[in-house]
């Protein structure tokens, strides 16, 4: 009798840590909301890029991204909690747009795989299979846009990024690490011009399958 309830302990134990693993993914940090629930693309829509955007009028916008999202949308799926793309379609955005933040999100590629996360709607931090590594500012010119260090792990493994920005300033780690140091990001619209206060956050098409999960933002004042 003292080894069975011994044994049902045990079991209730592991059932327990299952299913606190389970719910451990998409569920937001204190004092930060998940961008992704999960379970659906809820808060996202097809892509219309900013400079697109900016030339159309409130009745032109509706109906361009109306016509983004029957397009592109059902390229982006939920697998068992993760956000998958299939790499036929174009990228993603969130439906709002943003100002100062701290990003968390956790991205995965395959071989060769080559993608990015767009910040205020403003190509992008860098994620890719090279050898530099990922987390760099690429479309750079007069700023860095090589990462510090490579602190990517295997291909096929899973990532994290945390991606801080204030104003034009941008730092990112990846895995922990300090790959990105405060390096001014360039506006690739418009290199004559900072780059814009407000803008969604994307997730990038780059014509490979790609996965992304707990994508987590807070604001910063």
């Amino acid at each position: 009798m003292h080894i069975a309830k011994c044994s049902c302990l045990i079991l209730l134990t592991v059932l327990t840590l299952d299913a606190s693993a389970q719910t451990r993914d998409n569920t937001p940090p204190p004092g930060f909301v998940a961008l992704f629930n999960g379970k659906d693309l809820t808060g996202w829509q097809g892509l219309v890029e900013l400079p697109q955007r900016a030339k159309l009028t409130p009745e032109e916008l509706q109906k361009a991204q109306q016509d983004a999202n029957a397009k592109y949308l059902p390229h982006w799926s939920v697998r068992e909690g993760v956000l998958y793309y299939d790499g036929k379609g174009q990228s993603l955005q969130t439906a709002r747009d943003y100002t100062d933040f701290e990003l968390l999100v956790d991205w995965r590629i395959g071989p060769k795989g080559d993608t990015g996360i767009y910040l205020r709607g403003t190509p992008q931090v860098q994620i890719w299979d090279r050898a530099e590594g990922s987390g760099g500012l690429f479309n750079n010119q007069k700023n860095p846009k090589d990462p510090i260090k490579k602190a990517d792990r295997p291909v096929g493994e899973w990532n994290t990024f945390r991606i801080v920005m204030r104003g034009d300033v941008v730092s990112v780690w990846l895995n922990g690490e300090l790959v990105v140091d405060q390096v001014t990001m360039e506006n690739y619209w418009d290199r004559s011009k900072p780059i814009a206060p407000t803008g969604p956050i994307e997730l990038q098409h780059h014509g490979n399958p790609i996965e992304f999960k707990n994508v987590y933002l807070k604001e910063l004042k």
